[in-house]
């Protein structure tokens, strides 16, 4: 499989995510035009697993370190085929909520709110669950994330001065999203041996294998959640599969490249990780520090 093995350009693909991960939502407000959420999210996770299998076709089955993606997949123990799989569902929860949200009160409030507390309660949960790493870093990550919280709220309050008021139900939906997500990246990190892709413990993942069972995940559970969604919406009558099928081709394109969008950034995150927390932090162990600066670049531009 690949791995990258320049600073620089673990440097670049850190940026990648930055933008794939802020950007992924605007192609929801696109079809929120003539397009239910709902409807949009069926064509989000289908763009989330099909760039999970490109990836894992291209970049992990080619070089001549790690395990490639069919071989790994077939030698991967139950325990962490499930943690992957687990993380993918309760992303696929959390990221529902996210999506309502944004169609409830827009990106600006719903992407910091629902991001950001993710991130905050992430970062503590994974920290003191497994405390590696240099603290300081992690909570001047943690810091700055909840200050673009802050400000993000207090940008949007004066804003809607003399418009309109803010919907307190959006921002609890955003809320829920936000603590519910916050538990999803433990799961596909155990699935992994974080700290050696080149020669991986037998029975975990590489970042390509995880990446795919994790989308697995996400695409199996929105049978359940996103049923559900349509038939008890926050926001709007109930609707119909069938209108899914009503949409024309450019409309579902738009939700797939969203999910592409948004997996592109998960990969790349992924298989740059440990490389970028070396450069930054010169850490001995890969803890989720470098990803809460990226994160922080990332909610900011919404505020």
């Amino acid at each position: 499989m690949y791995i990258v093995q320049d600073y620089s350009l673990a440097v670049i693909f850190c940026v990648v995510t930055m933008l794939c991960w802020g950007s992924w939502g605007n192609t929801q407000k696109l079809a929120s035009k003539t397009w239910r959420y709902e409807f949009f999210y069926w064509d989000y996770v289908i763009g989330v697993l099909l760039f999970s299998l490109i990836s894992g076709f291209t970049l992990g089955s080619i070089g001549t370190e790690g395990r490639s993606f069919l071989p790994d997949l077939a030698q991967a123990n139950l325990a962490s085929l499930g943690s992957a799989f687990l993380g993918g569902i309760i992303f696929n929860a959390a990221n529902i909520f996210l999506s309502a949200a944004i169609a409830i009160c827009g990106l600006s409030v719903a992407f910091p709110v629902g991001i950001g507390l993710a991130l905050v309660l992430g970062v503590l949960v994974n920290y003191f669950g497994a405390a590696k790493g240099e603290p300081t870093y992690i909570f001047i990550g943690v810091a700055l994330i909840t200050i673009a919280i802050i400000l993000n709220g207090l940008a949007y309050k004066k804003a809607l001065v003399g418009t309109k008021k803010v919907s307190g139900k959006g921002i609890l939906i955003s809320v829920v999203a936000g603590v519910i997500m916050a538990f999803f990246y433990r799961f596909v990190a155990a699935s992994m041996d974080m700290e050696n892709f080149a020669s991986p413990a037998p029975g975990k993942l590489t970042p390509y294998t995880a990446v795919f069972v994790f989308a697995i995940g996400v695409f199996v559970s929105n049978f359940l959640f996103n049923t559900l969604a349509m038939k008890h919406p926050v926001e709007g009558k109930p609707v119909s599969i069938s209108g899914y099928f009503k949409g024309d081709m450019s409309t579902h394109l738009v939700g797939v490249l969203g999910g592409v969008i948004w997996c592109i950034g998960q990969s790349f995150s992924k298989i740059s990780f440990p490389f970028a927390t070396l450069i930054f932090f010169n850490l001995p162990h890969p803890v989720n520090g470098v990803e809460n600066i990226f994160f922080f670049l990332t909610i900011f531009p919404h505020a």
